[in-house]
């Protein structure tokens, strides 16, 4: 479990394939904290450290993963939103977030505002994921509150702070990034459409 408030920045430093899976390697700030078989959430995706190397380490995507999430679209050198998982008896500061990425979305306005920034993003309705206005959104692993709810898009607003210090500030106009809808939020939907 993850609460979508990114610890820091990491960056890939390599990508190796083997079958249908991709090895990312990471440098990161708090390598030296971790430990193989724990979990990081990459831009909002869960994946297990399977080695560690100095101040990197790495994490296997498979197939599954790739196929739902902009992970295979990552580069060697690119940043990535990281995040650990949650502490017990931690504070719960952003939402409770599983770092399973529901879909991908597009991002399709980058509205700059004083002292702020509104990003809208669309998406596939057809997997009847939905937000609700004012409800959480998790994207790229980032927690977020929903404004402009619609159908199949919606907007955040986003403080300079969280634009600096994730990787909202390399977002452009027709980028993919992952999104992690409200859990409670789908089990509703999910009630309601039986």
């Amino acid at each position: 479990m993850f609460t979508g408030i990114i610890e820091t920045l990491g960056t890939i430093t390599n990508i190796a394939k083997e079958q249908a899976n991709i090895h990312l390697t990471v440098k990161s700030n708090f390598t030296n904290e971790l430990k193989v078989d724990q979990s990081v959430a990459h831009n909002g995706v869960c994946l297990t450290v399977v080695n560690i190397e100095n101040d990197e380490y790495t994490v296997t995507a498979i197939k599954e993963t790739l196929d739902k999430t902009n992970t295979g679209n990552l580069k060697v050198s690119d940043s990535v939103n990281l995040e650990r998982g949650m502490k017990l008896g931690d504070r719960l500061d952003g939402h409770i977030v599983q770092g399973h990425v529901d879909q991908i979305a597009t991002c399709t306005n980058i509205k700059k505002e004083d002292g702020s920034a509104v990003f809208t993003f669309s998406y596939d309705a057809t997997n009847k994921n939905i937000t609700i206005e004012k409800g959480s959104i998790t994207v790229n692993g980032v927690s977020l509150t929903v404004i402009n709810s619609k159908q199949n898009e919606f907007s955040v607003a986003i403080i300079p702070y969280t634009i600096e210090n994730t990787t909202f500030k390399y977002i452009e106009l027709g980028d993919h990034v992952n999104l992690e809808f409200d859990v409670i939020g789908k089990y509703v939907s999910r009630l309601t459409n039986s």
